[in-house]
């Protein structure tokens, strides 16, 4: 039995986890954590994250910025319990269907779905595991998804933090674009017109030449989904190594992939010296190529004269 004494939970932790002393005074009945984190959610889905401040929570309700410390101390307590209380409980459905690829995407669905009626959460920056009752839910219904497969606890973890990565980022996006729609009124489609546009007037081939082939192509103009591709992708290279796990292949070490090189080469001074240099060549290259642009633009304009 180990004499280590067990961390003290963080205040906004407990407040979540509903072990936090209550406050000792301060408004009885009319104030509440969860009736704080009510208002600040409301702020964030009108305004953004930027007008949730102790202050405006508190004009909200109608009380002075003190009343609300003594329930919730600090902003960054405020913030996690939003986010808590935004993210919610996975839905129960992803448990019925038939398979963890089927149920993992369930997931992905889900996530990417809140992060639109909330996308304020996506501005909170990530410091650590957020360890809190329904942030625990959603990692326990990823690693239960991949119960009766051959992954190792490990490797599972890693699967489920691919998936919640790949929303993460797809929501980062899709909640991009409704804002620029929602602040210039312009559809998705304009948007998506306007920037291959702007995309086809600053991309040259002898810069970019794959972009600019992907471009000629009308990459931009798709109506194909790149993230949906992305994560099945993502999900065939699991199911490939599960399959060989079946068959009797090894486990591959994910600690074999921690702060190695892709190369396997031990960057040294040496090393970071050259990449430095690499990439001032590469800055000075582009520099000319603007200037040599610059110089025939000059020229032409001088013979129409």
């Amino acid at each position: 039995m180990s004499d280590v004494e067990p961390p003290e939970l963080p205040r906004g932790i407990a407040l979540a986890w509903g072990v936090a002393a209550n406050p000792q005074r301060g408004p009885k009945r009319e104030m509440s954590v969860e009736k704080i984190v009510e208002a600040a959610i409301e702020l964030a889905d009108a305004e953004g994250l930027g007008a949730v401040s102790m202050a405006a929570v508190a004009a909200r309700l109608g009380f002075t910025p003190m009343s609300l410390y003594r329930y919730v101390s600090a902003k960054d307590d405020l913030l996690l319990l939003m986010q808590e209380e935004a993210t919610g409980l996975p839905p129960e459905e992803h448990a019925e269907q038939e398979g963890w690829r089927a149920k993992l995407s369930a997931l992905f669905e889900a996530q990417t779905t809140g992060y639109l009626a909330h996308p304020w959460i996506l501005s909170i920056p990530i410091t650590g595991s957020p360890i809190t009752p329904n942030s625990s839910a959603w990692l326990d219904a990823g690693l239960a998804s991949l119960n009766g497969t051959p992954l190792s606890d490990v490797e599972r973890l890693a699967v489920v933090l691919a998936v919640t990565g790949s929303a993460r980022w797809y929501g980062i996006i899709i909640a991009g674009y409704a804002e620029q729609a929602r602040s210039t009124g312009m559809t998705p489609e304009e948007i998506t017109v306007l920037e291959a546009g702007l995309f086809d007037r600053v991309i040259s081939a002898e810069e970019y030449p794959a972009l600019r082939t992907a471009i000629d192509a009308g990459v931009f103009l798709s109506e194909d989904d790149p993230f949906h591709f992305g994560i099945e992708r993502v999900f065939d290279g699991v199911e490939a190594y599960i399959a060989g796990l079946e068959r009797g292949e090894p486990h591959v070490s994910v600690a074999d992939w921690v702060g190695t090189e892709p190369s396997g080469i031990t960057e040294d001074k040496r090393v970071r010296e050259a990449r430095k240099s690499v990439r001032a060549a590469e800055k000075a290259l582009r520099d000319a190529r603007k200037f040599e642009r610059q110089a025939v633009k000059d020229a032409r304009g001088r013979l129409d004269r």
